[in-house]
């Protein structure tokens, strides 16, 4: 039985028009404490309020002022997708207001929308970068003036809105400047595309939310046309860079703009999705799986290049220079997301769960007002303080920044943290499925009557999930539950008794009744993860995983005098479990003498390396040294980091 996802809950993150399963809504899960709930309340204390404090003191929203007062002429501050930023802080109020109903929230709103809307002109064309008196004309730079990548992002905040709310200004702004993209690039219209996707998106989803074929139809054209080299190379970057270069549906792999072709993947998951393209579906579908096998790295992030923000070839993983940007990483989830809703397979789930606690949340600072904007798995040195009070680079260092010159990420994970519950579990006919877990209260209006799910848990520090029926439909449902593929050993007990159960998938053997109860339990012990010998930039080294946290080693924990490009790591002891991360042993290398002539050549010896001791002879100096969760690197104070360690073998092992 299909369910309808538009009429049976309306506030969820992503609903298809049509398939046998649906999200949950904001209001159909609660947690109550935890790694998440955390998260939310600092994005909805601090996060929302500095963006919104940052876009307003760089000019930001004062450019929509410009226009509505006819006042173009002079500078424009921000770049020509500062207005996305906005956008995006608008669908983040829209879901936030949406989640727990907080007066401040809506009357933020309501203020931007109004400036927003007077804005717009009157055939629902709106941006503020181009097409008024001192710009240049509309859609004059389809590469890289990012006119209907804004728009895009309009209409995903509209859909926020409609879904919380219902309809009102703000959507009614969204679907005239919809109306507009459909007659400017419809079928007897240009024959152009965006530089950087996600009017996709955003035309798919307001299709689905207004039930308006148009816009699913222009999103449809809008993927068709990619890959026929229509862009023109900008600098040093060719159409691959916007994923121009072969048609979607024959491309193998995800390359170029990692965050643009994670955004057209999405939207052509949505399409495909809504008209039963079955070939779209399968051509997404093919390119994360190489994607993941092949240029994805450990924590989930994607990007392996700064050149371009994009993807590398197959295995080109570098640990120092990986990009892994925060956009990549929210983008990756929203592609996983989507093609879980489509297929149920159990991989999209796993691969979010990596990415949202390994990317997404290693991205703010606890408070919320500081940011990761790239996400390296080594950091070679500890990185010089960002400036509290003023723009920063985008992506070098290793500290959280308070904003950025391309500040696309903290806005991103506003929006994305305002709805994380959405992610939590999903329904399909009779059978309702846990997906991410956290403490908190699952309840869903099922045929029949309401089922009531009490969870408690401390995970990820703890593997141990109780759930309890506080109360049930008067009709048979079930409930399945997601095993990690990393959770080897796990048990499930309910009322048919205890067993093992393997990665995957968990049905519950039992009737769901009120009073009854299940225990999962996953092993989060510490474990060594080894990479494809293929990845040249790791070979010979081991990280160290817990449960779904990616652990690292921070040069603030090493002995005095060690240095993180010096150590091993003994892989013959296992790691043991300490607090939220682990403890492994460790010792540094005692470099091989140079020659006597060796002073002005390159840094290569003929000769292996020892572990240091006393003296030539002595014991290694093994150490025992702490890894933490990635999520937490840099916290403490800027270090030096990395989460692939160089194992301890042959003759560097000694007599350890």
């Amino acid at each position: 039985m299909e369910n309808d996802t538009r009429t049976r809950t309306r506030a969820v993150a992503v609903a298809p028009a049509t398939g046998p399963r649906r999200g949950i809504g904001l209001d159909e899960f609660r947690p109550a404490g935890g790694f998440w709930e955390r998260m939310q309340r600092s994005n909805a204390r601090n996060t929302l309020r500095h963006c919104l404090d940052w876009v307003d003191r760089l000019g930001w929203i004062a450019n929509f002022d410009r226009v509505s007062q006819g006042a173009t002429d002079g500078p424009r501050p921000g770049w020509p997708f500062s207005d996305s930023e906005i956008y995006k802080l608008a669908e983040a109020l829209a879901w936030e207001y949406g989640r727990l109903g907080e007066d401040w929230v809506n009357t933020v709103l309501e203020s931007l929308v109004d400036r927003i809307a007077a804005a717009q002109d009157g055939d629902g064309y709106l941006n503020t970068c181009f097409g008024h008196a001192g710009q240049r004309s509309r859609y004059t730079d389809l590469e890289s003036g990012h006119e209907l990548y804004c728009t895009g992002h309009l209409l995903q905040a509209a859909v926020a809105r409609a879904r919380t709310v219902g309809p009102d200004k703000l959507v009614e702004v969204a679907r005239r400047a919809a109306d507009h993209v459909c007659r400017e690039f419809g079928p007897a219209g240009r024959a152009g595309l965006c530089g950087h996707p996600e009017i996709e998106l955003g035309l798919a989803e307001l299709g689905r939310v207004l039930d308006e074929p148009r816009y699913t139809e222009q999103a449809r054209l809008f993927v068709e046309r990619r890959g026929h080299g229509t862009l023109r190379p900008i600098a040093l970057l060719d159409a691959a860079y916007f994923q121009d270069d072969v048609p979607v549906r024959e491309a193998e792999v995800w390359r170029g703009h990692a965050v643009r072709a994670l955004y057209l993947a999405a939207g052509t998951a949505d399409v495909a999705a809504d008209t039963g393209d079955t070939g779209l579906l399968d051509a997404v579908e093919r390119q994360w799986r190489r994607t993941v096998e092949r240029r994805t790295y450990l924590t989930g992030g994607m990007g392996s290049r700064h050149q371009d923000e994009g993807f590398g070839e197959d295995w080109e993983l570098p640990p120092d220079r990986a990009y892994c940007e925060t956009c990549a990483g929210i983008a990756s989830v929203m592609v996983s997301w989507r093609l879980y809703l489509a297929t149920g397979d159990v991989r999209y789930a796993d691969l979010m769960e990596r990415t949202l606690y390994n990317v997404v949340a290693a991205s703010p600072a606890p408070d919320g007002r500081a940011f990761f904007y790239a996400n390296p798995l080594h950091q070679r040195t500890a990185a010089a303080d960002a400036g509290p009070d003023r723009v920063n680079p985008r992506a070098e260092g290793g500290v959280r920044a308070p904003w950025f010159d391309v500040s696309c990420c903290p806005t991103n994970l506003a929006r994305t943290l305002a709805t994380w519950q959405c992610y939590a579990a999903s329904v399909e006919g009779d059978t309702v499925t846990l997906l991410q877990y956290a403490a908190g209260e699952l309840r869903l209006a099922l045929d029949g009557g309401d089922l009531v799910l009490r969870i408690t848990t401390a995970y990820p520090d703890d593997g141990a999930v109780r759930i309890e029926v506080v109360d049930a439909p008067d009709r048979e449902v079930h409930l399945r539950l997601r095993v990690p593929h990393w959770a080897h050993g796990a048990t499930l007990t309910d009322g048919a008794g205890a067993r093992g159960v393997a990665p995957g998938w968990a049905p519950a053997r039992s009737t769901l009744t009120p009073g009854s109860v299940l225990d999962l339990h996953l092993p989060v012990e510490p474990r060594l993860s080894r990479p494809d010998p293929r990845i040249d930039a790791v070979r010979g080294c081991v990280a160290v995983e817990r449960g779904p946290l990616v652990l690292c080693a921070e040069s603030l924990d090493l002995p005095e005098a060690w240095a993180l490009e010096d150590v091993r790591l003994d892989t013959a002891r296992p790691p043991r479990a300490e607090g939220d991360g682990a403890v492994v042993r460790m010792a540094a290398v005692r470099p091989a003498p140079p020659p006597p002539d060796a002073a002005g050549y390159p840094p290569y010896r003929s000769s292996a390396p020892q572990l240091r001791g006393g003296s030539e002879d002595s014991e290694p100096a093994w150490r025992d040294v702490p890894l933490v969760p990635y999520y937490r690197w840099a916290r403490r104070g800027s270090s030096a980091m990395r989460v692939f360690l160089p194992e301890a073998q042959n003759g560097a092992r000694g007599r350890g």
